[in-house]
């Protein structure tokens, strides 16, 4: 949905987080993470360098550059963040009302483990580490901005569309 928004907005730029993960054959660095090491991510934490950052999935951390968004806001572009529930409860925080926070949903339980298992990326460990955690994440749901099922991705996209249209034009 991410790559649609972006198409559809020239004013929306996506910001690319870090990571301390390997990257999959097909990821580039700079283009679907940033990808560093535990180091210098650590290094970047004590310098204040992130809006926010976690630690997940057997110590890999993620985290959103304060520089990038930073860059990117002070050329006049609206930032698309793709991030864990708590580091947007940290930029809502932050940001305050200049940020529109979305919460999306999976329909149930049990089509978030389909999903998952579809996509052929998760072992049985991570699969239930994340399941596990998206459990604990839906509680946060109603101290987003807006939550949006996604039980139809057409649907789920024509919603998130008009809540950012409204955001970028209020």
């Amino acid at each position: 949905m991410a790559k649609r928004l972006l198409n559809d907005f020239e004013k929306l730029r996506f910001s690319v987080s870090a990571t301390t993960r390997e990257p999959r054959p097909s990821e580039v660095d700079g283009k679907e993470y940033h990808f560093i090491t535990r180091e210098h991510f650590k290094d970047k934490i004590k310098k204040g360098d992130f809006l926010e950052w976690e630690e997940f999935y057997n110590g890999i951390r993620y985290g959103t550059l304060r520089s990038d968004v930073e860059f990117q806001l002070n050329k006049g572009y609206f930032v698309l963040l793709d991030i864990d529930v708590l580091g947007a409860l940290n930029i809502k925080e932050i940001y305050g009302d200049e940020a529109l926070s979305l919460f999306l949903a999976p329909p149930s339980m049990e089509v978030l483990k389909e999903r998952l298992k579809n996509r052929g990326t998760e072992s049985d460990d991570s699969l239930k580490t994340r399941l596990e955690r998206a459990e604990k994440e839906i509680e946060y749901a109603d101290r987003f901005d807006l939550v949006i099922i996604n039980d139809n991705l057409e649907t789920a996209y024509k919603k998130i569309k008009e809540a950012v249209k409204n955001f970028m034009t209020q």
